[in-house]
């Protein structure tokens, strides 16, 4: 691949899907960095002033290149350096101070509640020294009816199953079932909750 030649988004799609290193110097590397600069200017704009609701689905919709749905909602500010990677379901709230870092590709599924200052990662960077500017993008997947407190972490490449409840100031650093709730640093398991509202401690 020439150093000159320019990625297109499906191209952007197929290789962070693919998992393989992004190398800084190479044109997927030079994508990243047009892709946040453009995330940089549509959140300045969602940040800075007031919009309504429903602006601010439009101003989403143009930041994802994906058409979101009426009924999500979100409390600016909000956070992200590409924003082309965040696929979001219906009834989708987030709070305040979230950022996601969503080049890896982030999906959240119908109705999650995402609390204030939730960080979303989806990228590491290669341990050895002379490499460490690349990066190893790795998807995280959050399941449908999702509830996360404030100030979780989720780390690249976590799922969270269907109708979890993350509490605050969790890390989450590995797969979370449905229906679990899951606390900590390292976040962990420590009870389910059935759709009785029985609660089945681990």
């Amino acid at each position: 691949m020439q150093n000159n030649k320019k990625i297109t988004l499906d191209e952007f799609y197929t290789h962070m899907a693919s998992g393989d290193i992004v190398e800084a110097e190479s044109p997927m590397g030079t994508m990243l960095h047009t892709l946040s600069q453009e995330a940089l200017q549509i959140t300045t704009e969602l940040n800075n002033k007031y919009h309504t609701p429903e602006e601010i689905v439009e101003i989403f919709s143009k930041l994802t290149g994906k058409n979101v749905d009426k009924t999500f909602r979100l409390f600016p500010p909000f956070y992200t350096d590409c924003g082309k990677n965040i696929t979001i379901g219906k009834n989708v709230f987030i709070n305040a101070g979230c950022k996601f870092q969503d080049q890896g590709g982030i999906t959240i599924g119908d109705g999650c509640l995402i609390g204030h200052n939730v960080i979303i990662t989806t990228l590491n960077h290669i341990p050895q020294p002379s490499k460490r500017q690349s990066l190893i993008p790795k998807p995280v997947k959050i399941g449908k009816n999702v509830w996360m407190g404030a100030g979780v972490i989720i780390l690249p490449g976590v799922t969270i199953g269907d109708s979890a409840i993350i509490g605050a100031g969790s890390i989450v650093v590995k797969d979370i079932p449905s229906n679990a709730v899951a606390v900590g640093n390292p976040c962990k398991v420590i009870k389910y909750i059935e759709e009785n509202n029985e609660v089945k401690n681990v």
